[in-house]
């Protein structure tokens, strides 16, 4: 596989074989490579100012970041290259993938590292657990974001709301009721379990062993029941189906009640334009029913299996994970997933990230099982089956479950 990298330090290049990478500019330095998936706002403040200090405070090591896209083709080409110790010295993962690269192997155990047992306090349970495995630590929490549920003020307003429903049931009749529309971005558990939680569903178990007896309990079925009958009024807009991403536009201007969506939509626009569309919108936690319902999204910093400068990325994941690093990048809207950093961001109330510093308090994490990336397959599939009238919803809530608790139980099918 050939894949094309673009070097947030130093331009555009092809990384045939990173680890060959030892110097720069011909002086005699440690170079370790650094693989993330920034967005470009992000990148600025990592390429201007964060690696800037950390060389710094290091002057023997360098810095050689490549921004990708995170996608499918990026984990299947880490996986290929870690396989054969071919892969970059530190990664910012999906915390979705951590749990996957760790027990295959991938990845290199931080636990024995000099200072690992006091960086061990420093982070939220949560984020720190992604990445346990068999008693030992394979990465560290960078950031976390979540998704709120974002409302069309004009909308609100026009049906007699100052302020948006408490519950996701009332959401529901109020959209039936003014033909308003929701709008999803698309059927996989980041885009509907947070409305399922709010309904009164549930998906797996607390030690994310099994699904049967939660994805088709009683709440569970009445709460996709819910969906479907609003998706076969056209109440429901699903931008997946229609291959139309445009509900952020929609919500914004007066075309949609309600979609959702991390921070990103508001924290890549200019500050001007900020202000407008806090003007036009409302980005609100998602409906609490039984247990929490904003789901929590993030990436964790990790070092590859076979990274030739196991040291030196160690030293740069401990910068990268401080109180100072994470102050720097909680400018462009990510969320610290260091204690410290988390307690002095301020966030006025005012402010667009406020929502979401309220909901990652109180979300839930997707399953950290090896497994998750054909699980979420499975559950998309079958979501799909029902929505499009394919299968009766608890017939394919029964289906999906038998086939995740074979995942969960097999995890090395």
């Amino acid at each position: 596989m050939t894949i094309v990298l673009t070097a947030g330090c130093a331009g555009a290049s092809v990384i045939s074989a990173p680890d060959k990478v030892q110097t720069l500019h011909g002086n005699d330095k440690t170079v370790i490579t650094f693989w993330h998936t920034y967005n470009d706002k992000e990148t600025r403040l990592l390429v201007k100012e964060l690696i800037p200090a950390f060389e710094r405070n290091n002057p023997d090591i360098r810095v050689k970041c490549i921004n990708l896209a995170n996608s499918n083709e990026l984990k299947y080409s880490l996986i290929a290259r870690a396989s054969s110790n071919r892969g970059p010295d530190v990664v910012r993962m999906d915390i979705a993938w951590v749990p996957e690269f760790a027990q295959k192997g991938l990845l290199e155990p931080l636990d024995g590292f000099p200072g690992f047992e006091q960086l061990e306090f420093a982070f939220y349970d949560k984020g720190l657990s992604i990445g346990f495995y068999q008693d030992e630590y394979y990465s560290l929490p960078l950031n976390l974001y979540t998704k709120t549920a974002i409302f069309n003020r004009k909308l609100l307003a026009q049906a007699g709301y100052s302020e948006p429903p408490r519950t996701m049931d009332e959401i529901l009749e109020l959209a039936r009721k003014h033909r308003f529309t929701i709008g999803l971005g698309g059927l996989d558990p980041w885009d509907t379990l947070p409305y399922i939680y709010s309904l009164g569903g549930s998906f797996v178990d607390s030690g994310f062993t099994r699904t049967t007896g939660y994805l088709n309990s009683p709440g569970t079925v009445r709460a996709v029941e819910k969906l479907t009958r609003l998706y076969k009024e056209k109440l429901i807009y699903l931008s997946a189906v229609t291959l139309n991403s445009d509900n952020w536009e929609k919500v914004r201007h007066g075309n949609m009640l309600i979609t959702d969506d991390a921070p990103w939509f508001y924290s890549l626009l200019k500050p001007s334009e900020i202000q407008l569309a806090l003007g036009q919108t409302l980005p609100v936690p998602f409906p609490r029913s039984i247990v929490p319902s904003s789901i929590i999204g993030g990436e964790n910093l990790v070092i590859m299996k076979g990274s030739q400068h196991p040291s030196e990325a160690w030293a740069f994941i401990q910068w990268m994970t401080g109180k100072e690093a994470q102050l720097i990048m909680s400018r462009s809207g990510l969320i610290p997933a260091n204690r410290e950093a988390f307690k002095a961001m301020k966030v006025s109330p005012n402010s667009y990230l406020y929502p979401y510093v309220e909901a990652v308090e109180d979300g839930f994490l997707r399953p950290t099982v090896k497994n998750w990336g054909k699980i979420e397959q499975v559950y998309t599939l079958y979501l799909h089956k029902i929505f499009l009238g394919e299968l009766p919803v608890k017939e394919g809530l029964d289906l999906a479950a038998a086939e995740i608790d074979s995942l969960l139980e097999n995890p090395s099918y």
